[in-house]
């Protein structure tokens, strides 16, 4: 089914942002930010009930995430085998939707002007050259040597040779990202090394700052209940390998996934309140990307929806994909899109 034969009613309000000092409300396709808020402090705004995040100490620096831009894309909401609608695809004439909605993110996050931008997978549709090269005609130009890539299953599905990095360190002030490659050629799943595995652990032991880890595929749970987290991510083997390095390393204090395009975080008995995230794509709704402020103590994670009216009349037309349960799927609770980690 095609989006031109399709009529939706204007979406309710939606409380997406809350930082320390902000909130953003969407409704209907149109941002409204209140600012000028105070940490810590209890706020009613367009009927939301809402607690502003804490600041631990001095702010140190900031740095930004993406994933799932998937340069190349022509149709969303398609499922092979399945005839689940809506599918969405751009009019003739019209720019392709994810150049679209990633030129829409850089101009965003180059306004926030972060310290770093890491880019964790699903760079391409069908890993081909022209595809990633499109993607580095994105991004380069505007963020050179802050831009740190690594590929996802949509790359590694199609053998393609680029971004294959196993383990990448982006030393800030107040923070070390571990970036490793989480992709395995050939497969949509994913898995982590034992040579990954142990540069990691040594990084944790080296490091006089907390570790943030990122990557593309989101961590396997052998008790999970949903089908994905058993087959879609990292392998529940080398997860779990994974968990054991977080639970003797207080140096490691979140994993930051994307490839579900939706924003999820998860707690486990074994590493505490350490977030197990996952953050939405930029390519459909919500069409977001993920901002983080690094405190003396604190580390907070804020995902922002791309407001720039093209890219956000595209996000709230996908919003109906499949039957109209994605909205919920992607879009998530709050505490799943901004939250502060205590380091």
């Amino acid at each position: 089914m095609c989006s031109d034969f399709v009529t939706f009613p204007p979406s309710a309000p939606e409380l997406t942002t809350v930082t320390s000092r902000e909130a953003v409300v969407f409704e209907a396709g149109v941002a409204r930010s209140y600012g000028a808020l105070r940490p810590d402090s209890v706020y009613e705004i367009d009927g939301f009930a809402f607690r502003t995040l804490a600041e631990r100490g001095e702010l140190l620096t900031s740095f930004a995430t993406v994933n799932d831009v998937h340069f190349g894309e022509t149709s969303c909401g398609v499922i092979e085998g399945s005839d689940v609608g809506p599918v969405f695809e751009v009019g003739p004439g019209e720019a392709p939707f994810p150049e679209v909605m990633n030129r829409a993110a850089v101009a965003e996050i180059a306004a926030a002007n972060p310290a770093a931008v890491i880019v964790k997978g699903d760079l391409t549709s069908t890993g081909s050259q022209g595809e990633y090269d499109a993607f580095r005609a994105a991004y380069e130009p505007s963020f050179g040597e802050r831009l740190t890539v690594v590929r996802g299953n949509h790359e590694s599905y199609n053998y393609a040779p680029f971004a294959a990095i196993g383990f990448q360190e982006v030393w800030l002030e107040g923070v070390v990202l571990a970036v490793i490659d989480t992709s395995l050629d050939g497969m949509v799943h994913g898995a982590v090394s034992k040579e990954q595995l142990e540069q990691l652990d040594e990084l944790a032991a080296r490091a006089d700052r907390p570790v943030l880890v990122f990557g593309h595929h989101h961590l396997g749970d052998r008790a999970s209940a949903e089908r994905a987290d058993h087959e879609f991510g990292i392998d529940v083997d080398s997860s779990e390998a994974l968990v054991e390095v977080f639970s003797r390393r207080a140096r490691l204090r979140g994993y930051f996934a994307g490839h579900t395009h939706r924003n999820r975080v998860r707690r486990f008995e074994a590493t505490g309140e350490v977030p197990w995230v996952e953050v939405a794509c930029v390519k459909d709704y919500p069409g977001m990307w993920a901002e983080y402020f690094v405190h003396e103590g604190s580390i907070l994670q804020v995902a922002r929806r791309i407001n720039e009216p093209a890219a956000l009349e595209w996000s709230e037309k996908t919003r109906h994909m499949y039957h109209g349960l994605y909205r919920d799927y992607a879009f998530a609770q709050l505490s799943d899109r901004c939250f502060s980690i205590e380091t």
